[in-house]
């Protein structure tokens, strides 16, 4: 008996569910061409402006990302050059150069996995857009607007100058 009863009921939610398709269809076709078209339309730009607001978005994270990232960055720099400084001197305990030096290789590191490149400068050609020219030199064995000093190292996030690199300019 309840084995009855329970087919009863599944034959008669099956039967419900095909009368709300048939009903739905039936409503789908009461709806005048022109107002499906015009929904349908409506549907396609909504869904479009979307689209383009989730792309707008992507981008601005994106940009505001870099921008929060180069600024902590320009403010690291001076310690960078500091250490940078630190290498260069002499010392008599070895033991303490190889650890600063592990010290800026390590700084090194982080900056390039941030994606913080340094801006080649030496032997290249002067570039207003990376380079800083503080000293003018006349010098007939190199080219034109060579940078033939580098005072103080630039560094860039992909386009983006975060210093620009302090030079001496030939010619």
């Amino acid at each position: 008996m309840k084995e009855e009863k329970e087919e009863t009921k599944e034959l008669k939610k099956e039967k419900e569910n095909k009368e709300e398709k048939k009903g739905l269809k039936e409503n789908k076709e009461m709806v005048p061409k022109e107002d499906y078209d015009a929904l349908d339309d409506h549907f396609k730009r909504i869904l479009a402006e979307f689209e383009n607001f989730k792309k707008r978005s992507q981008k601005e994270r994106e940009t505001l990302y870099n921008s929060i990232l180069s600024d902590v960055v320009e403010v690291i720099l001076p310690v960078l050059d500091n250490l940078e400084n630190a290498v260069k001197v002499e010392t008599k305990d070895e033991e303490y150069k190889k650890g600063i030096e592990l010290v800026l290789k390590q700084f090194n590191d982080v900056l390039k996995s941030k994606g913080v490149e340094e801006i080649e400068a030496l032997g290249q050609t002067f570039d207003p857009e990376l380079h800083e020219a503080v000293r003018s030199i006349q010098d007939e064995t190199k080219g034109e607007k060579e940078v033939v000093e580098v005072y103080r190292k630039g560094y860039k996030i992909g386009s983006k100058v975060i210093r620009h690199s302090m030079v001496a300019v030939a010619n």
